[in-house]
């Protein structure tokens, strides 16, 4: 008997061990086929503040935006991807293909991983994988390489570590001092969960503050500390110049501002879509038996402290969000698994194919359709970059005449050529009607490239314009010796300065004709130019 007893107790095991495998598995897979099929811009922060700062690092040559110079971002996050792509440079393979796919299959394995703890933290409920998987607003930013997608993943790993049985563990702060170092902002949601955790606990709290908060903290600081005064060239503390400038100076409503009520009736309900629907049943249902859900209360209030707090600053992104859709998405799991228990089974299915139709539909169109036009771009770009010569044997200069950030930059070319933007920073020396280089361009587009690019001699100008096709009736003198190469469609919704295409215009090469008369531009004045390309 007893052997048998053994191999069944054996048996089992393996079994409870492949499930959990499988997931994982699942997990890895979903998120590295988002990194093929999520093909769309989503925000500069993308591309500007992680991959290019690394091309930078790795390769000496890159753009860093203002955020960078003034030292508001941490180096923690692009340091990792330069790492990978110092790893290519060593082995001879830093192609531009690799460049751009390594770093999101690394933050699709962070996802993956963390969508894993995700399932170990709601008690392995089959419901957990649905909610997560079916997400659509996780979907489409899981696999990019945003600061906000490692702090939800951050986020998520510190949750499922969290001591909602025993308040004595604190391996929790590992992950959450390291998200709180890369941005500041993610402590918001710790807040009421520190508190909770050092009210539980049966040490003083002044004890775990000095033995385990202090030291876990310290620790980390000192590395964010080391990494950035290092890249910077000077001492620094990222966390303070960011809270200096996007708090106390107020610099991110530059970037737009929205009501305080935005994150409540705008925010919350398009990233969650019809998941926004078992979340608030789940809402009510703690609300209504707090003393039963403790534990859902908690994360409840971390939530609503968080969109609170975010309410009361004037400028909001979806992203800001981001953090806390995993725990919107466990509150959802939680009760439609206790819901699931009652309801037949043929309702059971309509729920979740409703669930599922209605993420799949937005993370489709947005993930494949929507602003796609300024990625697909890149890759005509960077064969030009590598391949270009004009008539005087000079390789290709660039101009990008749309909204500043609208394309990647180097990390998407990797050559060492002249590439210009329109810069958009913010008034950092409190100017008294001022305006960024994008406003003023798109005040007067003509009247900007008559003081900033020059006439003569032609080699000077830029060998290829990208440009939206809604500016084009508004430069059309300039383009006069320009002819369209290439055009990728971009967008369904258009504004007044994004079109539905992305254009690339050549430089009319005169060599290629037979005729004397050449095309100019019928404003031929010429000016000095403003040498502002990036090396």
């Amino acid at each position: 008997m007893e052997p048998n007893h053994i191999k069944r107790n054996l048996n089992s095991t393996s079994h409870e061990e492949m499930i959990p495998n499988k997931v994982l598995s699942f997990f890895i897979a979903l998120r590295l086929a988002s990194v093929y099929l999520v093909r769309t811009w989503y925000v500069p922060d993308e591309y500007w503040q992680s991959l290019e700062v690394a091309h930078r690092i790795a390769f000496g040559y890159g753009h860093l935006t203002w955020e960078w110079t003034q030292g508001i971002r941490s180096y923690l996050y692009p340091s990792l991807i330069a790492g990978l792509y110092k790893l290519l440079a060593l082995v001879q393979y830093d192609q531009v293909e690799l460049l751009v796919l390594l770093p999101r299959i690394l933050q699709a394995l962070i996802s993956a991983y963390s969508d894993y703890r995700f399932y170990q933290w709601s008690n392995k409920s089959k419901w957990s994988i649905f909610v997560l998987a079916s997400s659509w607003f996780w979907f489409y930013t899981a696999s990019r390489t945003l600061a906000n997608t490692l702090e939800t993943s951050l986020t998520v790993i510190a949750l499922s570590q969290f001591p909602w049985e025993s308040s004595e563990c604190t391996k929790f702060l590992w992950p959450v001092m390291l998200s709180i170092f890369i941005r500041p902002t993610s402590v918001i949601p710790w807040i009421p969960l520190c508190f909770y955790h050092l009210k539980k606990s049966a040490h003083p709290v002044w004890e775990l503050l000095l033995k385990r908060y202090l030291p876990i903290g310290i620790a980390i600081g000192i590395l964010s500390i080391a990494v950035d005064t290092f890249h910077h060239g000077s001492l620094l503390t990222s966390p303070y110049e960011f809270l200096r400038y996007n708090v106390f100076k107020g610099i991110g409503s530059f970037y737009g501002e929205h009501p305080w009520y935005w994150y409540f009736n705008v925010g919350l309900p398009t990233i969650l879509g019809i998941g926004t629907l078992p979340f608030l049943l789940s809402t009510v249902e703690t609300l209504r038996n707090r003393n039963v859900f403790k534990e859902k209360f908690i994360l409840l209030t971390a939530i609503l402290f968080t969109v609170i707090v975010y309410s009361a600053l004037p400028h909001k992104e979806f992203r800001f969000l981001l953090q806390i859709l995993p725990i919107c998405l466990y509150l959802s799991a939680d009760y439609l698994s206790r819901w699931s228990r009652k309801a037949s089974g043929k309702l059971v299915w309509l729920a979740a194919i409703v669930l599922l139709t209605l993420n799949v539909i937005p993370a489709g169109y947005l993930s494949h359709t929507h602003q796609r036009g300024t990625i697909d771009v890149m890759s005509s770009l960077q064969t030009i970059a590598k391949e270009y010569r004009d008539e005087y044997n000079q390789p290709a200069k660039l101009i990008f005449l749309m909204p500043c950030h609208s394309t990647p930059f180097h990390s998407h070319v990797h050559q060492n050529i002249t590439m210009r933007f329109l810069h958009c920073e913010p008034n950092l020396t409190n100017d008294e009607n001022y305006l960024d280089e994008a406003a003023t361009f798109y005040k007067d587009p003509m009247g900007w490239i008559r003081k900033n690019l020059p006439v003569h001699p032609r080699s000077a100008l830029p060998s290829h314009v990208i440009a939206f096709d809604s500016l084009e009736p508004k430069i059309k003198d300039f383009l006069s010796i320009y002819e369209k190469k290439e055009t990728f469609f971009h967008s369904d919704y258009t504004t007044d300065r994004i079109g539905s295409n992305v254009v690339i215009y050549e430089r009319f090469d005169p060599s290629r004709v037979t005729t004397t008369q050449e095309p100019t531009p019928q404003d031929n004045e010429e000016i000095q130019p403003n040498d502002e390309g990036e090396p």
